[in-house]
């Protein structure tokens, strides 16, 4: 009886062991290596509005209408399936002057990967976004925000950036088809530096494109100004001095 106690008690404490990596690896403000940024740390009132996944025909030209209209810029993650399938919006997105980053080639959980399927998933993705004419630093955002020892490992060797977020509405499911909530939820946590992750590229998120608009609305009437992930970190650098 004995043993069979200690032996379950062994058992809980793995289970609650794995259950707390597997909630680390997800929490988007930390990593065990590297570098990330889930905000940036500073007063003027300076946000990044992110869209995650695509690019996806009929979502990528509505979304790019919205912000067109609104005349912000934002920045797009996309994965490298989806560049290779639809050149031609990767390009539309740069052409209105938005900035794109890395979502990984095939959008899956990049842990319990090994290091070579890592390394293709990104470098992939890389050369698509090159050949679309992106220059400069390419930021990388984990699949589903998740990451444990070898993804970060691989990013800081290669001095690789994750950028998560720190505003995320449509991770709370009693609001996640709800356009007003989305925005109510959006404005509410919003702060200078933050920022903030969408999803608009597939029909499931139809109430997000919707909340769109109105997020972007308000939070100009609040003083803010949108601007991408790689002028926000700038404006962080510049900052701190």
């Amino acid at each position: 009886m004995r043993v069979q106690t200690h032996l379950m008690f062994i058992l809980v404490l793995v289970l609650f062991s794995v259950a707390g990596v597997w909630r680390l690896s997800a929490m988007p403000d930390f990593q065990l290596f590297g570098e990330l940024k889930h905000r940036a740390e500073i007063n003027d009132k300076w946000i990044a509005l992110t869209f995650d996944d695509g690019p996806t025909p009929g979502k990528t030209e509505q979304i790019l209408q919205i912000l067109q209209s609104e005349q912000i810029q934002a920045t797009f993650f996309l994965t490298g399936h989806e560049v290779a399938q639809h050149p031609d919006l990767t390009g539309k997105i740069l052409a209105a002057g938005h900035q794109v980053g890395n979502h990984s080639y095939h959008h899956q959980r990049l842990i319990f990967k090994t290091p070579s399927y890592i390394s293709a998933e990104l470098e992939q993705t890389d050369e698509l976004l090159r050949q679309q004419g992106v220059d400069g630093v390419i930021y990388f955002r984990p699949p589903y925000g998740k990451k444990l020892l070898l993804l970060p490992w691989y990013l800081m060797k290669h001095h690789r950036v994750s950028v998560t977020w720190d505003v995320a509405p449509e991770n709370f499911p009693k609001i996640a088809k709800d356009p007003q909530a989305l925005a109510d939820h959006t404005v509410k946590q919003t702060r200078p530096g933050s920022i903030i992750l969408l999803h608009v590229m597939y029909d499931s998120r139809a109430a997000t494109m919707q909340a769109v608009p109105e997020i972007i609305r308000r939070l100009k009437a609040q003083g803010y100004r949108f601007v991408t992930v790689h002028e926000l970190l700038k404006k962080e650098q510049a900052a701190q001095g």
